[in-house]
């Protein structure tokens, strides 16, 4: 009878006549993308041992032993001195090979109650919650950025658009708040998921549980997870919070790309609202004058990337029966560059945002172009008296009479503004400014500076809490 490790560094050797070929060990083999994990492997495990220990099931000795050779892991881990090896497969049996070595039938025994697959699950669950932290802690610094820029424009004047058509004035500091609004929705989400993520799978076993008289509320203390998976099946073959965490990010990334599609367009020569500091931009190797908003192009592509990973993982858990089964080897690759992804875009669109340069005549000129101010009229008539139907009608006439002319409707005198309505009387011009259209809008929610600023305060607050 062979031992549990084997000369063939295989876990489970003695099983079978013939050793598994080299293509066969790369093709399933993980170590090199999940070693990612082995600080949460060590921690796991940790919590694992101690409660072996408290439960009489492996001694004090074993126990003490396993922490001084794990604490060598971790430290050769850090240093870059650990020797991953594709022959052990994964993280797990790569640090458990090394445990052995270090401290001999202690870390043979660390793996008694438990399987790779409750193992592997709360790797993961440790990983993605610590993820989460991280990208909460991002969305934060972000949407601080973001509040910092509107703060600035809070009284900027710039075209809203609907259809991509100029539609009415609000301002730069509404606008940038939209954004606050969604990436504070993201971070609502990712704290959401969170819950779910944090519950203990291990105790889970390989699929039924385990003899041994463990204690899995004792490890999720541990561990700091809210509760145990109730149910050994299910918590050993679901990845659902996983791909939750991914349809959060890809939300993010959603709203990253969108914001992305303005900076572009508001960067462009010909409308040129915005310019993006140089360190976020290159230029061209053939035309001299090029200056190319790449940081936000990239972004924007890499949204399709993080939503592919989504739909991988869906895709990934649609078919398997319970319970686990090796399909699940190929959720760690999306997760991993999901995180990556979300972690650098956010870090880098936080340091962005402080770097964009607002340009107010460009952005006031072009809400001058579309007749942003006629749905004002419209309501100022209907405050005179007239039905909202026929006040639509009569300023679309007037509308229609100042394209023709080539002007606009605030330079309509008086005399041909009555002669779409009779209602209309010389305080009309009070709501034809910018600046009078954007300062009606004052409840909340609105474009109006005053709402703008107090919308800053409370957005600064939640940050806050």
């Amino acid at each position: 009878m062979t031992s549990q490790f084997s000369k063939k560094s295989e876990a489970w050797s003695a099983r079978f006549s013939e050793p598994v070929s080299d293509l066969v060990k790369r093709y399933t083999a993980s170590v090199f993308f999940d070693k990612r994990m082995a600080a949460f492997d060590i921690q796991g495990s940790l919590a694992h041992a101690e409660m072996l220990a408290t439960q009489n099931i492996i001694t004090a000795q074993d126990h003490a032993d396993i922490q001084r050779g794990m604490a060598q892991i971790h430290a050769e881990i850090e240093a870059g001195k650990f020797e991953w090896l594709l022959d052990l497969e994964d993280v797990h049996l790569n640090i458990e090979k090394r445990l052995t070595e270090l401290v001999g039938d202690a870390g043979k025994r660390l793996h008694t109650g438990r399987s790779r697959n409750d193992q592997v699950a709360t790797d993961i669950r440790l990983y993605v919650r610590a993820s989460i932290d991280t990208i909460v802690g991002l969305l934060g610094d972000f949407r601080s950025a973001l509040l910092d820029l509107a703060e600035q424009h809070s009284d900027t004047i710039m075209p809203g658009f609907t259809h991509m058509q100029v539609a009415q004035p609000i301002t730069f500091g509404h606008h940038i708040l939209a954004y606050v609004e969604m990436f504070s929705r993201d971070t609502e989400r990712m704290l959401d998921c969170r819950k779910r993520v944090n519950r203990l799978p291990l105790g889970a076993a390989a699929l039924a549980g385990t003899t041994f008289p463990i204690d899995r509320e004792r490890v999720a203390r541990t561990l700091g997870f809210d509760d145990v998976c109730h149910n050994s099946l299910d918590a050993v073959s679901d990845r659902d919070f996983a791909i939750e965490f991914c349809a959060a990010g890809a939300l993010i990334m959603t709203h990253i790309s969108r914001m992305s599609e303005e900076l572009v367009i508001w960067m462009s020569p010909r409308v040129g609202f915005i310019d993006i500091a140089d360190r976020f931009c290159t230029g061209s190797s053939i035309m001299p004058q090029k200056k190319n908003p790449d940081v936000p192009e990239l972004a924007r592509g890499k949204t399709g990337r993080v939503n592919g990973h989504l739909i991988a993982l869906l895709t990934l858990m649609k078919g398997q029966p319970l319970a686990y089964n090796k399909d699940n080897q190929e959720d760690k690759e999306p997760l991993f560059d999901t995180v990556d992804t979300l972690v650098d875009t956010l870090r880098i669109f936080a340091d962005m945002a402080g770097g964009i340069t607002v340009k107010p005549e460009a952005m006031r000129a072009a809400a001058l172009q579309g007749y942003a101010t006629a749905t004002d009229l419209a309501d100022y008539l209907v405050k005179k008296g007239l039905p909202f139907r026929d006040a639509h009608e009569a300023v679309a006439l007037a509308v229609r009479t100042c394209v023709d002319k080539a002007c606009d409707l605030s330079d309509m005198s008086l005399a041909d503004l009555q002669q779409f309505s009779p209602l209309v009387g010389a305080d009309v011009f009070e709501v034809l400014t910018l600046e009078g259209s954007v300062a009606a809008r004052d409840h909340i929610g609105g474009t109006a500076p005053r709402q703008v600023k107090l919308a800053i305060a409370r957005a600064r607050q939640q940050l806050t809490n």
